[in-house]
């Protein structure tokens, strides 16, 4: 009896010690799987992969982490760079793809990348293209309607070079909606007597993507200035009034009405420099202020002349104004000067005639007008 209860204690101890010992199977499954829920459990840092991966900057990579929040796991970016990359793009162009469209690496490389490419391919476009088409379509590359609005805009825009400037211009082009949006715009255009080979092929998307209503109210109001629809400065003015909403419009003529501008200097400025449009407020009055308040011209005459509310005036207007100011006072100008003709000069055609050519110790001129660049603007 003793012999039997001794050996009963035996093998519960050697029992004991066979199931906690490190090397048993049961714990080699238990140390295993608490290391893999471990490694699972740490989460994927999306902004050191976009960086080390996909060579974005340090700030591409917070803006674009924020739109990949619900990004648990490098298998699919893994795959969509893998598919770039093998398309030909470079380092640097598989990060400007991926700053430009973040989502691209959430894309399914079969279902979604390689069926886009197959069906530009059909369009003849060739691999090495859509390399270089990928980093500037943006989240477009990724839409079903690519080829067939890309396969539009090429014989409108005339080669895929073109296309691919109009893209470097305005990003959203191969993703208008070619039915409801471009081709009514383009309709409009013709009805105006403009035809696509009148627009520089970066300006025409611009206005054909805006919505309809919007360009059809920038052809009313561009009218009721008495811009002929024909003339290239209505092409020219198509593009402010179509892009900007009608509150920035009525913003920048009511600087200019503040200075003074009558219906006609409105109608004036519109027919001969439309792009003053383009301007922000801020700048536009303070380039008004500066040729009405600081050089004293007249409303009229720079209504005639807008072109130069335009130039820069820090680099350009005040110091060639400062400058003309200096000989005028010094007494070495020849009868009286045209603001407009000195400033509208080249800067190599100014220096030769108002600092070169000066009957004058040449440091007087050069001194007055290298320190017009210095200080405060106004």
């Amino acid at each position: 009896m003793n012999h039997l209860r001794n050996q009963i204690l035996l093998l519960r101890v050697r029992s004991s010690s066979t199931s906690l010992s490190p090397l048993s199977p049961l714990h080699r499954l238990f140390s295993s799987s608490t290391a893999a829920a471990s490694i699972a459990a740490e989460p994927f840092a999306v902004e050191d992969y976009l960086v080390t991966t996909c060579g974005l900057t340090g700030d591409q990579a917070r803006k674009a982490a924020k739109t990949l929040s619900r990004l648990r796991s490098p298998s699919k970016p893994d795959a969509a760079v893998a598919f770039l990359s093998g398309l030909g793009l470079s380092r640097s162009g598989i990060a400007a793809a991926v700053a430009a469209d973040p989502r691209l690496l959430c894309a399914d490389v079969e279902k979604n990348l390689a069926k886009r490419v197959a069906e530009l391919g059909e369009l003849g476009i060739s691999r090495s293209q859509i390399a270089r088409l990928i980093p500037l379509a943006r989240q477009s590359f990724r839409s079903s309607s690519l080829a067939t609005n890309l396969g539009f805009w090429l014989p409108v825009l005339g080669s895929f070079e073109n296309v691919l400037m109009a893209l470097k211009a305005n990003g959203a082009i191969l993703g208008s909606d070619v039915e409801k949006v471009v081709k009514p715009n383009l309709a409009l255009l013709q009805q105006c007597g403009i035809h696509v080979c009148d627009f520089p092929h970066t300006r025409l998307p611009t206005v054909l993507c805006r919505p309809p209503n919007h360009v059809q109210e920038a052809v009313a109001r561009i009218d009721e200035f008495g811009v002929p629809q024909y003339s290239p400065v209505f092409r020219n003015a198509l593009v402010p009034f179509a892009y900007q909403n009608k509150e920035k419009l009525a913003a920048k003529i009511g600087v200019l009405e503040m200075f003074g501008w009558s219906e006609d200097d409105l109608s004036m400025t519109m027919r001969k420099g439309p792009v003053v449009m383009n301007m922000s407020v801020e700048r536009l009055r303070k380039n008004v202020e500066f040729l009405t308040r600081d050089v004293k011209l007249e409303t009229r005459y720079i209504a005639r002349r807008p072109i130069m509310i335009s130039y820069s005036l820090e680099r350009r207007l005040l110091p060639r104004h400062r400058l003309l100011r200096f000989l005028s006072a010094k007494g070495l100008l020849d009868g009286e000067l045209d603001f407009y003709s000195a400033v509208a000069l080249t800067e190599k055609k100014f220096l030769d005639k108002f600092v070169h050519s000066c009957k004058c110790s040449i440091a007087d001129p050069a001194n007055a007008y290298a320190s017009s660049f210095v200080g405060d603007v106004l």
